[in-house]
């Protein structure tokens, strides 16, 4: 994984975490001078905007817009927010690289509160997420963690308010909302709990919302989002579950570098075994790669080098509707998952498509029958119309008995 870099933000003391360059004078320059202050060529930025272009699933002549709203735009105001989590979203974030969301997204946003990296702390911290709150200026509020609701939503307190105020609050002032990781989203692992958890959509109402699930969820969707919504002022087009379709709209399954094995009723039998050291399909060994969607096997991990199956594990379905108790236990297998390869040898395949050409032969069969006694209809009619007679059939000379003719 990528080491964490700076974050370009605010200026204001509080909230800047880093080695901030100046603010530009002229608005129209500010990207340029902040990657130059990082190093970052104009090649390399162009390089991230077509892989966005790409990744968002546009035509690549929306590229230059893409350029154009990160060069142009207003930085907007980025609040995140944590409550019931493990801050493995914030991680996920900090060491993407190459290049990094600090580097590049970070540098076109002004996030103004993060409790894990932010400088400032206690009072002072809390000061300036009121002040936003009250100028009701938030352009972006992302969420970590999952938000408990029993017992008045005790379970989360930070600076005397619950999870809950704190996200009707923040929400109240936002323009977009984005819930980062399965907690966020429907509540995950926490709602298995006492206290009520619930995902930020179970509290906010019609407000905004993208929900990038996933546990933790890949910063380069997060990434992606962030610069649709800075390109075109909203957030891309979403599935059922509010879930962008640039991310979700895939099965991993038809995704997998492993689907030529289950297509070929290849599969690992046991860990270690010799299918599991030659990259077998995953399936029976609990693998939810048919019944998920996400773009894991195409974004990946480590700066793009791996993920869960490459790495040699079977998918959990992190980014599926309440996974931890719909796809549980991991290590079972899905039940029914009828498709060409499953459960069938080489001798099955081959009857079976024996089966389908002797069907396919009988119906031909049918058909030139058909046809040939048509086209003998046809030649029984004269040209005047009057139905020529066949000519009678020359009978069998009589048998001797001897078993040849007379």
């Amino acid at each position: 994984m990528g080491d964490a870099v700076g974050l370009v933000t605010s200026p204001d003391p509080l909230s800047v975490v880093g080695d901030a360059p100046p603010e530009p004078a002229a608005a129209e320059n500010w990207l340029q001078i902040a990657l130059a202050h990082r190093g970052i060529s104009r090649r390399r930025f162009l390089g991230f905007a077509s892989a966005m272009t790409a990744l968002l699933a546009l035509p690549a002549t929306m590229t230059p817009q893409i350029v154009k709203a990160l060069e142009t735009a207003k930085k907007p105001t980025v609040v995140w927010l944590e409550f019931q989590d493990c801050a493995g979203n914030t991680e996920s974030m900090l060491r993407s690289a190459d290049p990094t969301i600090a580097d590049i997204v970070l540098d076109a946003i002004s996030l103004e509160y993060h409790e894990t990296i932010m400088a400032g702390a206690g009072a002072a911290a809390e000061a300036v997420l009121q002040k936003h709150i009250a100028a009701g200026d938030i352009d972006i509020l992302i969420v970590e963690g999952s938000i408990p609701t029993n017992d008045g939503g005790v379970y989360c307190t930070i600076a005397g308010k619950t999870a809950l105020q704190h996200l009707q609050e923040a929400a109240a002032a936002s323009k977009l909302v984005i819930a980062v990781g399965a907690c966020a989203w429907d509540g995950g692992f926490p709602r298995l709990g006492p206290t009520g958890a619930v995902g930020v959509q179970d509290v906010i109402g019609n407000k905004p919302l993208v929900n990038l699930g996933g546990c933790p969820h890949n910063v380069a969707n997060t990434t992606a989002t962030i610069v649709h919504y800075l390109t075109f002022g909203k957030a891309p087009e979403l599935d059922q579950y509010n879930r962008p379709m640039f991310a979700y709209g895939h099965l991993i399954h038809d995704q997998c570098e492993r689907r030529a094995n289950f297509d070929a009723g290849r599969f690992v039998e046991a860990w270690g075994d010799e299918g599991h050291r030659n990259g077998w399909c995953l399936y029976k060994m609990g693998c939810k790669g048919p019944q998920a969607t996400y773009n894991c096997p195409i974004v990946r991990w480590n700066s793009g080098t791996s993920w869960p199956i490459g790495a040699g594990h079977g998918c959990i379905a992190c980014a599926s509707p309440q996974f931890w108790s719909r796809m549980s236990p991991f290590y079972d297998r899905l039940p029914d998952v009828k498709m060409f390869g499953v459960d069938a040898t080489a001798q099955d395949i081959g009857l079976g498509a024996i089966g389908v050409v002797t069907v396919a032969t009988a119906i031909h069969a049918g058909t030139v029958i058909a046809r040939r006694s048509r086209d003998r209809r046809k030649a029984a009619v004269g040209p005047d119309g009057i139905v020529i007679p066949e000519p009678p059939s020359t009978p069998a000379a009589p048998s001797d008995g001897s078993g040849t003719s007379a």
